[in-house]
């Protein structure tokens, strides 16, 4: 691109995912201007541009001449780590973690700078049959703060078919070639997903250096971010459960004490503790227990609750990013049904297929439980489950003993206010004690 010609954008950031953007909008047509304060990225950004074709890229070397090169309103994306590094660079329009071959984006912030490159960022997003995965999301940090929340859900995600092969591997018996058509299988279906189908191929790599596949050969201990833990600190700010990522969450935390659950098994086997997993692929009915699992996996994800409007971000989901699924598609559609929907277990076609559905879940659990595998993600879902569709719940004792203890007070069920009562003393005069019966 001639040095004279403005660029439409720029991009402070390039790493990897802001090389893969900056290439991405300039082979989409859209001039840009790209700076980073490590002069080589700049370089190899250039030279990238100019053997994928001659693409509309400019680079610079300085924040001023970075600056000077674009159209006025001058819109920035910055992909730097957050924090003071953001502060020290252009004030940003949005930060995203973005992709090569179109990402899905949740642009958050000013509208009116979101408006003002609307244009290119509904080019390079991911398009699907229903449109770009690109919608405004809001003012302020809105847009970060869906990021964290999809990626949250990712962790879920990730858990619960990291439990199904858990299950269906220690339970069922079931090798890694046989794995790898299962998932193959479940891609082509309701479990349609990027997730799925990546996990399906995992089983497929051979070690290169020995006998069997790679994924026995990974060490079990799970890396991450934070967005998980943000999403879960927000979700308890804001009184909303999320109990399936909460305990994908705790499941990455237990596996980073390796060494505490090595020398954990050592003793419990010597005080007498038969196996680690106990009737491995004994009794079982693997074709059964493969459908199972299935069911189950479904269930648990129709249980992961956010309050947010999952009509749209759905839609924006379904391409670019982790977590896209056909799945989506069908809480796009329950939310155009019912924009005021509280949770995806009352709309009446995920209602019935929760019913269908809970019989098989419930038996992987069962079964998970009964040969010593943890759960977690798939008992916390059930959990939600079962609590969210009782009309009535044991609440009501953990509100007395707040207000024996406490004296906060209680609402009653067949009168209107607010009614504390003396229940130490009533109890007394009642005769009514510990070893009162037989």
């Amino acid at each position: 691109m001639e040095a004279s010609a403005l660029s439409r954008i720029g991009l402070a950031g390039l790493a990897v995912m802001g090389q893969k953007l900056a290439l991405n909008v300039a082979e989409k047509g859209f001039p840009i201007s790209v700076y980073n304060r490590t002069t080589s990225k700049v370089d190899e950004t250039l030279d990238r541009a100019h053997r994928e074709g001659q693409l509309r890229l400019t680079g610079h070397y300085t924040r001023r001449d970075f600056v000077l090169s674009l159209q006025r309103p001058r819109s920035v994306i910055i992909l730097v780590k957050a924090g003071s590094p953001v502060d020290q660079t252009i004030t940003a329009l949005s930060e995203k973690r973005v992709a090569r071959h179109g990402p899905s984006l949740m642009p958050g912030g000013s509208f009116e700078a979101y408006n003002n490159i609307r244009d290119i960022l509904q080019r390079v997003a991911a398009h699907v049959d229903d449109g770009p995965c690109i919608t405004y999301i809001g003012e302020g940090g809105s847009g970060n703060f869906v990021k964290m929340v999809h990626n949250g859900i990712e962790y879920g995600d990730m858990q619960l078919i990291s439990e199904a092969y858990d299950v269906l591997k220690h339970v069922g018996g079931v090798s890694n070639a046989e794995l790898a058509e299962i998932f193959d299988e479940w891609n082509k279906g309701e479990l349609e997903s990027f997730l799925v189908q990546i996990t399906a191929d995992i089983f497929k790599v051979k070690d290169e250096y020995g006998e069997g596949e790679l994924v026995d050969k990974i060490l079990d201990k799970t890396g991450m971010k934070g967005t998980g833990k943000w999403t879960i600190q927000q979700a308890a700010e804001l009184l909303v459960a999320a109990l399936t990522i909460a305990a994908s969450l705790d499941c990455r935390y237990l596996s980073g004490l390796k060494e505490e659950r090595q020398e954990a098994a050592k003793v419990l086997k010597e005080a007498g503790l038969k196996d680690e997993v106990q009737n491995v692929g004994v009794h079982v009915d693997k074709k059964r227990l493969i459908d199972d699992v299935r069911q189950a996996l479904y269930a648990s994800k129709i249980c992961k609750r956010m309050d947010l409007n999952f009509g749209e971000l759905a839609r924006i989901w379904k391409g670019g990013c982790i977590i896209r699924a056909v799945f989506l598609d069908r809480i796009k559609n329950a939310y155009q049904r019912n924009p005021n929907l509280a949770s995806l277990v009352v709309d009446p076609e995920f209602a019935r297929e929760m019913v269908q559905r809970q019989a098989a879940w419930r038996r992987v659990v069962g079964l998970a439980i009964s040969a010593g595998i943890s759960t977690p993600g798939m008992c916390a879902s059930l959990s939600y489950f079962d609590t969210y569709r009782r009309a009535r719940l044991p609440a009501n004792l953990v509100q007395a003993q707040r207000d024996l203890f406490g004296a906060h007070a209680n609402e009653r069920i067949d009168r209107p206010g607010s009614f504390h009562t003396e229940w130490t003393k009533l109890a007394r005069q009642t005769g009514a004690g510990v070893g009162a019966f037989n």
